[in-house]
């Protein structure tokens, strides 16, 4: 007889997990919502619906094939929108290129994906002029004009200019079903060690994660909420982890969008007064720039949710946007992640709980979204106690985790060794399932024979008033081994000196919160922070620098 549970009628549609069936939905229901660009530009669903047809038939012309790579160079914009959907949809991998990487780097990237067409924006065009030579498998390059950038003397044999390709084309294009395992994008991890690491992301796993961190930002009683009525800005980098995976969020949504070009604080503030924005994600350094800029000091941010993701959430930081009335909460993940794995909401009740508290909370890497299988282990994989202090490496499950880093099977090896994938974060849960990151492995302190937290420093730093920014670093010590060292950057006409940071963190120590050897030895004062292309605070490079 027959096993009834493998009976399929050969006529049933088996429905791939295809990055184009996010579109069903806002295609259908929100044709008439805008996609604003920088304020200037405005267009509906029903045109992004025809730019992506028109985009994809010009790239076909172009020779753009299932399995082509195809290289963007270009700032947060509905081009890059369009991109992340006409690209993977025709079977074709996109390339994310980070923009802000040396000219070396971005070749080595370009070539190590094996980009064979490269969109370049007006204000990028000198770093391409400088690396084309250098460019193996480029070609065919896309001119991105916009009106107001000066192009200036170049020699790129360019094959197109992207607007002109897409009104030369025909907005209908038969986007083909294919498997959903199916490779969609690319893009290079911004490691401080070695050259930049290809990961890699197929459809499904592009899928997944909307559909995921959709129903997980939907979930919360009220605050820390993503939905249909909330306007959406990315204040993180397209190039860098699909903007958080945003993008398509927004997109399937069917809200409004609003893209803002070149980060510029005073004009980023101006779009959210006058865009009506509701939800971002960013940065802390991003946040803590909008904050000091003159454009938000007088404008309403009361409506504004923030993820604050890279890095972790000082509270002092948090504490600041949520003076401005800033929905402001962490969230965590990682290049390798796609990225989220967790999101730091208020659970329900929290209205009780003190302000204190809620801070403390908001600014936890929280709990994990639905599907991640999150633990904290030791040296041998072995679980730790869920008691809010044993402190061990994050390692996670989820179904659109990379697979690996293209073309580097050792260092694939490495990060999935055990059958979890490594991030190499350091960090605890408390009994409520929270997860509290305490360090990166290589920058946590080893002092006097103890860990030494640098976030922890940094969090208690952070809160001193008149500190606007701080990071924390060891150094080597010949009687401790390593002792931290805090540099600090002040706000404008504070009068804080280095005895006062250290008294502040002493008093924590005194009461026994943190250990004595957490108490900086040194207090510097900086004009500003070191970060890296994506606006972490770039510890190998301070460490070398004051060493």
């Amino acid at each position: 007889m027959q096993d009834e549970a493998k009976m399929t009628d050969s006529t049933a549609y088996a429905y791939p997990l295809l990055i184009k069936q996010l579109l069903l939905t806002p295609f259908a229901q929100a044709q008439d919502q805008e996609i604003v660009y920088r304020g200037q530009l405005r267009m509906t669903y029903a045109t992004l619906r025809e730019r992506i047809g028109r985009l994809a038939n010009g790239l076909s012309q172009l020779g753009v094939r299932h399995g082509s790579t195809v290289g963007v160079m270009d700032w947060d914009s509905h081009r890059y929108l369009e991109c992340y959907f006409a690209v993977p949809m025709m079977g074709a991998v996109l390339q994310t290129v980070n923009v802000r990487l040396s000219p070396a780097e971005i070749a080595y990237t370009i070539n190590h994906a094996g980009a064979e067409v490269l969109l370049v924006h007006t204000d990028f065009l000198p770093v391409v002029e400088a690396i084309k030579d250098k460019l193996e498998t480029v070609r065919a390059f896309i001119w991105i004009d916009e009106p107001g950038s000066v192009a200036g003397a170049h020699s790129i044999p360019f094959s197109a200019e992207y607007e002109a390709m897409l009104a030369a084309n025909s907005a209908s294009y038969a986007f083909p079903d294919f498997d959903e395992n199916t490779r969609a994008t690319t893009f290079y991890t911004t490691g401080t060690t070695g050259l930049p690491k290809g990961v890699y992301f197929t459809h499904r796993q592009l899928v997944l994660h909307t559909i995921t961190l959709m129903a997980a930002l939907a979930s919360p009683v009220s605050g820390q909420r993503f939905h249909r009525g909330d306007v959406y800005m990315p204040l993180t980098p397209m190039f860098h982890v699909h903007a958080w995976g945003m993008p398509y969020i927004a997109t399937v949504l069917g809200v409004k969008q609003v893209y803002p070009g070149r980060y510029q604080p005073d004009r980023l503030a101006r779009l959210v007064r006058d865009e009506g924005v509701t939800f971002s994600h960013c940065v802390g350094t991003i946040l803590h720039m909008l904050l000091m800029c003159e454009e938000a000091k007088a404008t309403d941010l009361s409506k504004w949710k923030i993820v604050i993701g890279g890095g972790a959430l000082p509270q002092g930081l948090a504490q600041a946007a949520v003076d401005r009335g800033i929905d402001v909460f962490a969230g965590y993940g990682m290049s390798e992640t796609c990225p989220v794995l967790s999101l730091a909401q208020l659970p329900p009740g929290a209205e009780a709980l003190g302000a204190d508290e809620q801070l403390r909370l908001r600014c936890k890497a929280g709990l994990p979204v639905p599907l991640v299988d999150l633990r904290v282990v030791d040296e041998s994989m072995g679980d730790l106690a869920h008691d809010g202090k044993a402190s061990g490496e994050i390692v996670a499950r989820a179904p659109w985790l990379t697979q690996g880093y293209l073309n580097n099977p050792e260092a694939s090896q490495q990060l999935w060794a055990g059958g979890y994938l490594h991030t190499q974060d350091i960090a605890s849960i408390d009994a409520t399932g929270n997860v509290q990151i305490t360090d990166r492995l290589k920058d946590v302190i080893k002092s006097g024979g103890e860990w030494v937290s640098s976030l922890e420093i940094e969090n208690l730093i952070s809160q001193y008033e008149g500190v606007s920014e701080v990071a924390v670093i060891g150094i080597k010590d010949d009687k401790w081994g390593e002792r931290p060292v805090a540099l600090v950057v002040l706000e404008e006409g504070a009068a804080v000196t280095e005895e006062d940071i250290k008294q502040h963190v002493l008093s924590f120590s005194t009461s026994g919160k943190i250990s004595k050897y957490a108490v900086p030895q040194i207090v510097k004062f900086v004009d500003e922070i070191g970060k890296t292309s994506v606006g972490k605070i770039n510890k190998k490079s301070l460490r070398e620098q004051f060493a």
